[in-house]
């Protein structure tokens, strides 16, 4: 709560970051239960009282146990718009992850992962205005900018690895930490002709689930990003009411607060219902951009699903009825 530096930061950020796992860390590809495959889709839009609104939008899947028990496929997909001149980023990036059993009953799990893929940035240099068009009274698109820009498109591939610590006790009963280092090849953004490397992005997460009583659950969390001199520290935690969970029926709502050191508070709220999670979260902005946002700061929706696989029981034996 005490790191108040605030700019903008070179990756996208997300509100609702217990709920875009695959993004927060390659190691958490597979870290669910209930099912054999998650998906996840994610939207976000942000300043939109303040100028053309920042959207986002996210996409992950993953699948547990691919080829060998220990090992977990994943990937995501993201969009990002921002600004007058449409500047867009996609993301693909496919994730791997390893667990090991460090208890023979699997209460204390360690996770490693990695993902690797391809970053593509663009924008549109006829949707802005420069100094040089300036007549003298207005602004006129038709005299020359004078700038020079070597390309309005760059593709580069990039990396990054983490990796996560689970102690499960119970359903109910789990903490989670894990730490990531992401653009570790520090790619080429540049659209003038200069390097302009890619800042590193270093992540800090831990999350808890813990029972109060029969029908209430907290799930505390807290998120650190640390990317040049962008540092971004979210904590506050979530409660869990559930309304029914009994013969294959399952229905909870959750809600919750964070604070966005130095920079907003925000609300979560969602349901969750048998496989299903639908959540939103909005951002109350407090930095410096108050007076032009008028605390403004943006919105979010979150989707997950978990599929659950029917398993055909293969028996090598007959078992003989009882009257013969």
């Amino acid at each position: 709560m005490f790191l108040t530096n605030f700019s903008f930061s070179q990756d996208i950020h997300w509100s609702q970051f217990d709920y875009n796992p695959v993004f927060q860390n390659p190691a958490n590809v597979g870290q669910f239960n209930g099912g054999d495959y998650r998906f996840h889709a994610n939207y976000r839009d942000q300043w939109r009282s303040v100028t053309v609104p920042f959207q986002t939008f996210s996409v992950s899947g993953e699948a547990k146990s691919i080829l060998h028990d220990n090992l977990s496929l994943g990937a995501f997909i993201f969009n990002d718009v921002t600004g007058d001149g449409q500047f867009r980023t996609i993301e693909i990036q496919p994730s791997a992850s390893w667990t090991f059993k460090l208890t023979p009953d699997s209460t204390h799990l360690l996770r490693v992962g990695a993902q690797v893929g391809l970053n593509y940035r663009q924008f549109n240099a006829d949707a802005f205005t420069f100094d040089s068009q300036w007549n003298g009274t207005f602004f006129d698109p038709g005299l020359p900018t004078e700038e020079i820009f070597v390309t309005q498109r760059r593709t580069n591939a990039t990396f990054g690895i983490g990796a996560s610590y689970e102690f499960f006790k119970t359903k109910k009963a789990r903490v989670t930490g894990g730490v990531g280092l992401f653009n570790i090849n520090r790619p080429n953004q540049g659209f003038f002709g200069d390097e302009i490397l890619r800042n590193r992005r270093f992540n800090l997460f831990a999350k808890g689930e813990y029972k109060i009583d029969l029908d209430w659950d907290i799930l505390p969390s807290i998120q650190l990003n640390l990317q040049g001199t962008y540092r971004e520290l979210i904590m506050g935690s979530q409660a869990r009411y559930t309304m029914n969970d009994r013969l294959g029926e399952y229905l909870a709502v959750v809600f919750g607060g964070y604070l966005r050191g130095g920079d907003a508070a925000y609300i979560v709220g969602g349901v969750e219902w048998q496989n299903w999670w639908a959540g939103i979260s909005y951002d109350v902005n407090f930095s410096k951009l108050y007076v032009a946002s008028r605390a403004r700061g943006g919105i979010e929706f979150s989707l997950r699903y978990i599929l659950k696989t029917y398993k055909p029981d293969n028996r090598l034996f007959r078992v003989c009825p009882d009257y013969i």
